[in-house]
């Protein structure tokens, strides 16, 4: 099948990492691994900051343009093109899809949608009219596939919705990622956290994190920290009462250099604060190193507690620093997790199982089930 895809927030090919954009790439590549041939709809970015009615505006204008450049090259000359199918990545009340339902209807194709969110409370403040956008992509989708039951327990509220949700777990390509050079147990405990340095919950979260190891102080420990960004004068601040050689800090890596650096560490801190689910608990995983992180969000959705890694409900660095410092000192209980980390994710998170939950749904939305 020919999907036209459609990134409303993000455009996949963006040098600056982001979880967003990984994800699209991830679901382009999952539905070509199943055999369709997927081409970008449009590069119209729908995301706003701020509710501002102007905004939405100039969005329409800008999306009815869209529809009619696109509905001409697929009824012209673009024939041979013309999609059989249209999937919608992220759709929430920051980032409506104007396009895709539109298109739909005009072509008489199914349209699809991943990773959709909906907050009742956005219904009764100043995002109404872009939440209202949301609603109605939601009504006319065949399918929905979500990654979290957070989402999914979103959803489930709209009417009629609950029988088109498809539950894909997050997921990742396995391919290049090998297991870590499993240390002997000797400290210093080799800690990494990935991230990028952005104002907001990932600052918070790094702070969160500083907070906690200065707690474990008693404990020989080195952290690697991989990331950068606008907020990196403000991360290094929140980890400098640390002794030298403590903290590693390597800046942005490679991705195809990213594996060496996770290869080298025993444990994966990130507490996750305001992740929707975090893609480098899987990335972590998969190099065989348990994770340890927050219950917050939909990061349940990517490991399995108590046995890949350690989910902390009670969101403190008190907490945190408490399961941190079990698994700190017991090297044969992170062994055991690292391992079943590493088969989690190569064996249940790969792009075959998402190629197959992705084709799965395709057939039934093409076929109108």
């Amino acid at each position: 099948m020919r999907i036209a895809f459609y990134p409303t927030l993000k455009a996949p090919d963006h040098p600056v990492p982001s979880g967003d954009r990984e994800m699209a790439r991830l679901l382009v590549a999952a539905l070509q691994r199943a055999g369709h041939a997927v081409e970008m709809a449009s590069p119209l970015r729908s995301f706003s900051r701020q509710p501002d009615p102007v905004r939405l505006a100039a969005l329409g204008t800008a999306a009815a343009s869209e529809i009619a450049r696109l509905l001409a090259f697929w009824r012209g000359p673009g024939q041979d093109r013309r999609p059989g199918l249209w999937f919608t990545y992220h759709l929430y009340y920051k980032a409506p899809d104007l396009i895709g339902p539109a298109i739909a209807r005009a072509l008489a194709i199914p349209y699809v949608v991943a990773e959709a969110s909906h907050a009742q409370k956005r219904s009764r403040d100043a995002w109404a009219p872009w939440q209202a956008q949301v609603e109605s992509a939601l009504a006319a989708a065949a399918a929905v596939l979500c990654f979290t039951g957070v989402d999914r327990a979103g959803l489930q509220r709209l009417p009629g919705l609950k029988a088109r949700l498809v539950d894909l777990p997050p997921f990742i390509d396995v391919a290049s990622h090998h297991p870590h050079a499993s240390g002997d147990g000797r400290a210093p405990v080799r800690l990494v956290t990935l991230a990028m340095m952005r104002h907001g919950v990932k600052l918070q979260s790094y702070r969160f994190l500083a907070q906690s190891l200065h707690l474990l102080k008693d404990i020989d420990w080195q952290l690697t920290i991989i990331g950068d960004g606008p907020a990196r004068a403000d991360v290094a601040a929140a980890f400098a009462g640390f002794a030298p050689g403590r903290i590693h800090w390597t800046g942005l890596v490679a991705p195809e250099n990213l594996q060496q650096h996770l290869a080298q560490a025993d444990l994966f801190f990130w507490p996750g604060i305001g992740e929707a689910y975090g893609l480098a608990y899987l990335e972590a995983q998969a190099a065989g190193l348990p994770v340890l992180a927050l219950d917050c969000g939909g990061i349940a959705a990517t490991l399995r507690a108590g046995e890949t890694g350690l989910l902390i409900d009670e969101l403190t660095p008190e907490a945190y620093a408490r399961a941190a410092r079990t698994l700190m000192l017991n090297h044969s209980a992170r062994q055991a997790m690292g391992q079943a980390a590493r088969r989690f994710v190569h064996e249940e998170r790969n792009l075959d199982a998402a190629a197959a939950i992705l084709n799965a749904t395709l057939v039934l939305a093409s076929n109108g089930s």
